[in-house]
């Protein structure tokens, strides 16, 4: 039986927005662009989408520009978000403890001229207000820091930072990765405070390849690929009809069950915690706090010796970001976790469909790898 507990890394598509995407694919086909019947009906699909999508957001549907991804929306953001307010001062806070997309993102602007401050968290893997408010100044321009940690679940308190960044510039913008934080925590876009938000289709049941930039309405970002005038001339190329179709779709599934799925998810996570550390002495519970991630350490154990053994049972999991493709985590460096504790951290996300009996075989099958492992 396959139980796939890596939903932080992408999601298994949902049945209706699978449904979305094929209709948009084999029957309202038509460029959106195109004034014909053919094209104002897929139009029509993108506008419907669109409003799914801010509904579940809390925006307006005209706060929101589709793109292909998290990591070209947390571009976009840093990018033309610098140079958007760059004549108020070149300074731009982050962590260390951001997506690979933010880090990047980072380096570019620091070789344009800009002076990024890295601020690195404790151990819950969490900035804190206080942190920003010891690095912030007059000439702070803009604060990206994401919303829940894509490795460890910790949440930043986004709404309190804005605050802190707003009264030190009212000009500076405030944005945040969301991809992990969309649906999965409370938010808000009309109280969370951020100027510009990320959020991608693939973490919340929708296909990969579909994303979106909440851009609050007054702020005007220069376009990071031109061409035609599609996205209100934000962002050209025509439109990817099937997969806006089936995240709109994906969104307002999982905005009608957001409670329901938050509090199954947590119930999963503090279920596992309780008999993992009860079943594993020495096991490491790495930061967290949203509902859908979890990431535990067994000293002496790696982490890839662990993974390869779970999967041989057809259990999948991770170590840390997908995106990192091995490599050691920066985010469990940057949080000072000892070489130990990093080399034997897996990462686990749940979804709402994972079920107590998968995550029951997942605690067992850890216990039968400290067993088998131990005598190999």
């Amino acid at each position: 039986m396959e139980i796939y507990l890596d939903n932080s890394a992408t999601t298994r598509v949902c049945p209706e927005a699978a449904e979305a995407a094929m209709n948009a694919m084999v029957n309202d086909y038509g460029n959106p662009s195109s004034t014909h019947a053919k094209g104002r009906a897929a139009l029509k699909l993108v506008m419907n989408a669109r409003k799914q999508l801010a509904k579940a957001l809390g925006c307006e549907s005209w706060e929101l520009c589709f793109t292909s991804c998290g990591s070209e929306s947390d571009n976009w953001a840093l990018w033309s978000g610098a140079e958007y307010v760059s004549r108020k001062g070149g300074h731009i806070i982050s962590s260390a403890v951001e997506h690979d997309a933010i880090r990047h993102a980072l380096d570019e602007l620091e070789r344009r001229g800009y002076e990024v401050t890295r601020l690195v968290p404790g151990p819950s893997g969490a900035v804190t207000p206080e942190q920003v408010a010891a690095a912030v100044r007059p000439d702070t321009i803009l604060c990206s820091l994401m919303l829940v940690n894509n490795e460890t679940g910790a949440i930043t308190d986004v709404r309190s930072i804005s605050r802190i960044i707003k009264q030190a510039n009212p000009d500076a913008l405030m944005h945040t990765d969301a991809v992990q934080g969309f649906l999965k925590v409370p938010f808000s876009a009309r109280t969370l405070g951020a100027d510009l938000i990320s959020i991608s289709g693939h973490k919340i049941h929708a296909p990969k390849g579909i994303g979106a930039l909440y851009i609050k309405s007054g702020v005007r970002l220069r376009p990071l690929i031109v061409g035609g005038a599609q996205e209100d001339g934000r962002r050209a190329g025509t439109e990817n009809v099937p997969y806006i179709c089936a995240f709109g779709e994906a969104a307002r599934i999982g905005a009608a069950g957001a409670a329901e799925y938050q509090e199954h998810m947590r119930a999963l996570r503090q279920h596992v915690i309780d008999r993992l550390t009860r079943e594993n002495p020495g096991l490491v519970v790495i930061g967290g706090g949203a509902p859908h991630i979890l990431s535990v350490s067994l000293p002496g154990y790696r982490s890839e010796v662990l993974m390869n053994f779970l999967e041989a049972r057809e259990i999948y999991v991770s170590r840390s970001s997908a995106c990192k493709k091995g490599a050691r985590s920066h985010v469990l460096e940057a949080m000072g976790m000892p070489p130990a504790v990093i080399d034997g951290a897996i990462r686990l996300g749940f979804s709402r469909y994972t079920t107590m009996e998968e995550a029951d075989a997942f605690c067992g099958a850890i216990a039968a790898a400290r067993s088998s492992l131990a005598h190999a």
